[in-house]
């Protein structure tokens, strides 16, 4: 069971949260207190953080602060009603790995949470960069050479997730699963209709392609255009 430390002073809703939680299988440890909840993150060692952006005592953005001084990464999601982009940006770049704005779904949550503790340990990068393509994990932001991609947000995590995992073959069920968060393969184009849209933006024309079809099996993100991943080259669509 993956233990999860809540710091959020509004009792009724630290209180509907942490039953949330725990209704999906996680062992919650609750506190109000900034200072408390900072010793609470060195001490129980939690395998995840949810911690509330304004708190008595040491706000939020100072906790993560002092947690990646001391060089410990547990994976934080920050609470805010704060929902501006400056504000989105601050609590990322002072160290946290997710930024959720008030109100929110517990369905969302949960499937956050889950999703950072899916991370492995080395993957705190404010960019990624596979070839010609550049993900900047802050400012939301792509390109490819010096042309800027405009992609929405389904399509910002698509391609995220693709490039963590360069020149692996992505099954679909992989793909609804981590990026949908689907439970099942659902009987539906969904994956078909973004990925087309994704390999239309990412790929131009007269541009080496990136994004191929392994027919019958998933998709793979290339560096270079001519390695063979899982198939031969014949089997490749793009």
């Amino acid at each position: 069971m993956k233990r999860i430390l809540l710091i959020e002073d509004d009792e009724e809703l630290a209180e509907l949260t942490a039953a949330g939680l725990s209704d999906h299988g996680f062992d919650v440890e609750w506190t109000s207190n900034g200072h408390e909840g900072l010793n609470k993150a060195r001490s129980v060692q939690p395998d995840a953080i949810i911690v509330d952006r304004m708190l008595p005592g040491l706000d939020g953005l100072g906790i993560i602060r002092a947690l990646r001084n001391e060089e410990i990464q547990t994976p934080v999601l920050v609470l805010s009603g704060l929902s501006k982009v400056e504000d989105r940006v601050r609590g990322l770049r002072s160290g946290g790995d997710d930024y959720l704005t008030k109100p929110f779904a517990l369905i969302e949550l949960v499937a956050r949470i889950e999703a950072l503790l899916r991370r492995p340990a080395d993957t705190r990068q404010t960019s990624l960069q596979v070839g010609a393509l550049e993900l900047d994990l802050i400012e939301r932001t792509a390109k490819r050479n010096d042309r800027e991609i405009d992609l929405l947000p389904r399509e910002f995590r698509l391609l995220e997730y693709m490039m963590r995992r360069s020149e692996q073959l992505l099954t679909r069920e992989m793909l609804l699963r981590d990026v949908w968060h689907y439970n099942f393969v659902p009987d539906t184009n969904l994956l078909n209709v973004h990925m087309g849209r994704l390999r239309h933006k990412v790929d131009r024309p007269g541009e080496t392609p990136m994004i191929y079809n392994i027919r019958g099996a998933g998709f793979i993100l290339r560096e270079t255009a001519g390695r063979t991943a899982v198939a031969p080259m014949r089997a490749l669509s793009h």
